[in-house]
């Protein structure tokens, strides 16, 4: 009961940085009450007991709101819970609020999101990162423990970065997407923020594993992750992208910072060579074809007719019914997308555009195979700068957009990766390493994390 009392204070008292759409201040301490007592009368307790934690505004938890930050989806209510919220629940935590985002995940600073921006806790004129921005800062502003996101192209890792956390995107169909707001089908992934390596591998195993309402989620043994995500990792074969470290969207400090570090690596006993990969300027364009074009599909749901919200406009016929309670539901970033999406996936375009990007994704997927019987581990910058001031890049999406140059290879060939809180820029801001290995390789991936952040 003290820790959710706790936490609720400061909620309340940092809620200029708007890091929740909505707090669940008396379920959560009736939650805690209920688990105090289950404690004391001496029944067996969940792994997460009384471990106090935040969602992302786009995983339902049955009973609450869940908008995706949107207009068009105010005001409605999960009719049953994420499996990644049950298995949470199931294991004793208690969920104290839903997280502000971008709209439905789109974005890279947490400004799109209808209930209005979210500040970065260590400067406030600066953007957190996004999507999953409110998530990021309620971990780094202590306002809970642990908080889950989604990551389509980087939304964990990046706003991790910003705020100077651990942000993990578990490898494609580690965690059920089962009650997660769908944006891109064949990218999202539920990801973890936390502020140590024990506690991610601990909600990691909570979470992860097969699940008969998700065809995407593996038929895996889910490991033991916290049990041995402390052991010192075997020697491994890690190897890192030269073009990434010397390519000129990337800040020089940060650059000069993570090529000194990765070439000490060698002294932890792993052997560290350079990868070429000539494919990294073929990565965001490729991205934002398919996952606008997946968009495009799954938004097409959002019409005013079911659920969430709908025009008031008199006399319109079915197809400006349509239209007006889209063109006012969603806001200007979404839109951008779904019409991106709309375009590529049209007849006179799909083979210039949709077409050529699936060729781009078998490419990098052949090439990160071929890595992979190299290398144990491939190491990147998170992002190309640190966090950048609110307003900076609005009015530029392409500046927006390149901004997730390092992020969003993970998601296009489903590998886990995690950004490592390790560096201070001179303006005073944190920056991370971001590792990632192969497919369901998770355990090396926390384990070598530890090995870094304990140094």
């Amino acid at each position: 009961m003290e820790a959710v009392e706790f936490f609720l204070r400061r909620a309340e008292a940092s809620r200029q940085l708007n890091a929740f759409t909505e707090v669940f201040a008396e379920e959560a301490l009736q939650r805690a009450s209920a688990l105090d007592k289950k404690r004391k009368d001496g029944n067996p307790t969940g792994k997460l007991h009384g471990v106090v934690v935040g969602i992302k505004d786009v995983i339902c938890y049955k009973g609450h709101k869940v908008t995706a930050a949107s207009h068009i989806l105010q005001g409605f209510t999960a009719t049953y819970n994420a499996t990644a919220v049950q298995k949470l629940l199931d294991e004793d935590a208690i969920i104290l609020g839903a997280c502000n985002c971008d709209e439905f995940a789109m974005g890279s600073s947490n400004e799109n999101s209808y209930y209005g921006k979210t500040l970065n806790a260590l400067n406030e004129s600066l953007v957190p990162g996004g999507s999953s921005g409110g998530s990021a800062v309620a971990v780094q502003a202590g306002l809970c423990m642990v908080s889950l996101g989604s990551d389509t192209g980087g939304s964990v890792r990046q706003p991790a970065d910003f705020c100077g956390i651990v942000g993990l995107k578990p490898s494609y169909g580690s965690i059920s997407r089962y009650g997660l707001i769908a944006y891109g089908s064949s990218f999202d992934q539920i990801g973890i923020f936390a502020n140590n390596i024990p506690d991610t591998a601990l909600v990691l195993e909570v979470i992860s594993g097969k699940d008969e309402f998700d065809s995407t989620a593996a038929d895996r043994e889910v490991p033991a992750y916290s049990n041995v995500v402390t052991e010192t990792p075997k020697k491994l074969r890690i190897g890192y992208f030269e073009e990434a470290l010397h390519h000129p969207g990337l800040d020089k400090e940060m650059s000069g910072s993570i090529s000194s570090y990765i070439k000490d690596l060698s002294k932890l006993g792993h052997e560290v060579a350079p990868v070429h990969f000539g494919l990294i300027d073929y990565i965001v364009p490729a991205y934002y074809v398919l996952t606008t074009a997946e968009a495009s599909s799954n938004l097409s749901r959002y019409d005013g007719v079911r659920f969430g919200y709908r025009s008031q406009k008199p006399g319109l016929d079915l197809t400006e019914f349509y239209k007006e309670s889209r063109s006012e539901g969603f806001g200007k970033e979404v839109k951008r997308r779904i019409l991106l999406g709309t375009f590529v996936l049209s007849a006179g375009y799909f083979d210039a555009y949709f077409t050529q990007a699936q060729k781009v994704r078998k490419k990098l997927l052949d090439k990160t195979r071929q890595i992979f019987n190299d290398f144990d581990v491939i190491l990147l910058p998170t992002v190309p700068s640190t966090a950048f001031k609110i307003g900076e890049k609005t009015g530029d999406p392409i500046a927006m957009y390149l901004a997730d140059i390092y992020t969003v290879y993970a998601n296009l060939v489903g590998i886990p990766a995690i950004s490592i809180p390790l560096f201070k820029h001179s303006n005073g801001m944190p920056f991370g390493l971001q590792a990632m290995t192969n497919q369901f390789c998770e355990l090396s991936l926390l384990q070598l994390a530890n090995q870094l952040l304990a140094q």
